[in-house]
């Protein structure tokens, strides 16, 4: 009798692990969650120190709001784009109807429409690029502006709560 492959294989590398009980866990629990308890008592029935798992939780925590971050920043990204695709067509429009009333026929407005049309696309293109150095020095700018922003509302509303009182 041939034995499988998978009755051959019996040590896995904490990778392989992770990736199977990952697979396991989320074909079982479909829409369900977890409370903290459960996810205690998973990490005490895998050996997991409960200070191991708070460093864990934290770390993931972290993770979370980097990446709720990184989609705020995109949609800010592509509201601004938005925004410039919406100027781009209200000003062309007025300048090709204005050369069309002016002149009968489209000339000097085709040139706006094409280098504008030219700084849009690459507008769009560094839009939709959410990755490299590019898009981290424009990820790393928004997130000061905003901690900025952020620290003179703090401010400002501290510097009304002292004088309303």
């Amino acid at each position: 009798m041939p034995v499988s492959q998978t009755q051959m294989i019996r040590s896995y590398n904490q990778e392989d692990i992770q990736q199977i009980l990952q697979i396991a866990i989320a074909r079982q629990a479909d829409d369900t969650e977890f409370t903290r308890e459960q996810l205690l008592e998973i990490a005490a029935e895998l050996e997991i120190s409960p200070e191991c798992l708070q460093v864990a939780e934290q770390q993931w925590l972290q993770k979370q709001g980097e990446i709720q971050k990184r989609q705020d920043f995109n949609i800010y990204r592509h509201g601004r784009l938005q925004k410039h695709a919406g100027n781009f067509a209200i000003v062309n429009s007025f300048f090709m109807g204005l050369n069309l009333v002016n002149g009968g026929e489209l000339t000097w407005s085709l040139y706006i429409l094409l280098f504008w049309g030219l700084g849009l696309g690459l507008n769009a293109w560094n839009t939709y690029q959410s990755e490299g150095e590019d898009y981290e020095k424009a990820f790393q700018r928004w997130y000061r502006q905003n901690q900025i922003k952020q620290s003179i509302n703090t401010i400002w509303n501290n510097l009304f709560k002292t004088w309303g009182t």
